[in-house]
């Protein structure tokens, strides 16, 4: 076996076994969250999303998935990916803090009720944080995407929120387990708002 194949097979590999752990120690707060948001929905609330690089196109991808389909025809959800208005972002950016992109949106948006997807593979990201305060100080609920030792991000989560954190170090592996979470809670709505499938 060449170097490229190794890389390859590794890569394989390893994305295999860290799903297999993910499904021994998630698949509960999988079930919580997925709870946790079609309670909001049902109850006429919204689902924010957000996170850093790889993680704010997962929260796009969420978003998208809620809005218009995952696997199935249904009403769209009503979701917001706060990652997606470069004017916004780069207006906080500049006029107050990076670190605030995401809590003043979450502030302006955020009603009582509704549910705040925050997307961090290390946990420690500081705009991700403040997002976090802010959805407490607005009655929003708290579902976290981590990974690693979950960060600070696991240590200013309030005892009602939900963490899913990937048993894994390497950002990588832990990115595709959040893409596949975000699947699954959309397969989970899909079935409660619908029922199962034909």
């Amino acid at each position: 076996m060449n170097d490229i194949d190794l890389t390859i097979h590794r890569a394989f590999q390893a994305s295999i076994e860290t799903k297999q752990d993910s499904l021994n120690t998630l698949a509960k707060s999988i079930e919580l969250a997925s709870a946790m948001l079609n309670q909001a929905l049902v109850g006429g609330h919204k689902i924010m999303a957000c996170g850093n690089g790889g993680s704010a196109s997962d929260a796009q991808h969420f978003s998208s998935e809620l809005l218009n389909r995952y696997d199935r025809d249904r009403p769209g959800l009503p979701a917001i990916a706060l990652t997606a208005d470069s004017s916004t972002l780069t207006s906080i950016a500049n006029d107050y803090d990076y670190r605030q992109i995401y809590s003043k949106q979450v502030t302006s948006l955020g009603q009582p009720g509704d549910v705040l997807l925050a997307i961090s593979t290390s946990g420690q990201s500081p705009n991700i944080i403040e997002a976090i305060q802010a959805a407490y100080e607005s009655e929003i609920q708290v579902i976290a995407l981590t990974g690693k030792d979950g960060g600070v991000v696991a240590e200013v989560l309030n005892e009602n929120s939900i963490e899913i954190r990937v048993p894994s170090n390497v950002t990588a592996r832990i990115q595709e387990v959040h893409i596949l979470v975000i699947h699954i809670l959309c397969e989970l709505l899909d079935l409660q708002l619908l029922g199962p499938a034909d």
